[in-house]
């Protein structure tokens, strides 16, 4: 018997993956939020086999990603003024189907923030680069939809410096 084929080949998973970084560098969060599925959950863990009852920088579900896309988009955060400006890079996109139809898509992802202000914002004005690795679970469309994102930053267990934009 054949295998089957994957339900999303590596390069629709790296052309999605293109987009979402695209979305998070142009600020458009909204049309972000909505490439996530209604039961998602995203995750920035500390530890490195990112037990669920462990503390984590980012642990969201869809209503709490809604609420930070609210708060970047339609409040002044003060964390965010001025707004980062950010590259995410994203390589070494593997696939793998799951058992239940979903696919497990892994890479590397580098997110390149720079936050621009005045000579009295101290700190301000130096490029940050945060290097990970994602754990993506996605359900075949259409349209294709984000169920699980997990981001082991590489420097995770060191003190990191506040990160108020998306990862």
């Amino acid at each position: 018997m054949a295998d089957r084929l994957p339900p999303l080949t590596r390069q629709d998973a790296e052309d999605f993956l293109y987009r979402e970084a695209e979305l998070l560098d142009d600020a458009r969060l909204d049309d972000w939020l909505a490439l996530f599925s209604d039961d998602a959950r995203y995750r920035l863990p500390i530890t490195a086999d990112d037990d669920p009852l462990e503390p984590a920088l980012v642990d969201d579900d869809r209503g709490r990603l809604a609420e930070r896309v609210f708060r970047l988009t339609s409040t002044q955060a003060h964390a965010q003024l001025p707004p980062s400006r950010t590259v995410h890079d994203v390589h070494n996109v593997r696939v793998e189907e799951l058992p239940d139809g979903e696919v497990l898509v892994r890479c590397n992802l580098t997110v390149h923030e720079v936050r621009v202000g005045g000579p009295e914002q101290v700190g301000l004005g130096r490029l940050r680069s945060f290097p990970g690795r994602a754990v993506y679970v996605l359900r075949p469309g259409p349209p294709v939809r984000i169920r699980a994102k997990t981001v082991h930053l590489l420097e995770r267990e060191l003190p990191l410096p506040n990160i108020a934009f998306i990862v």
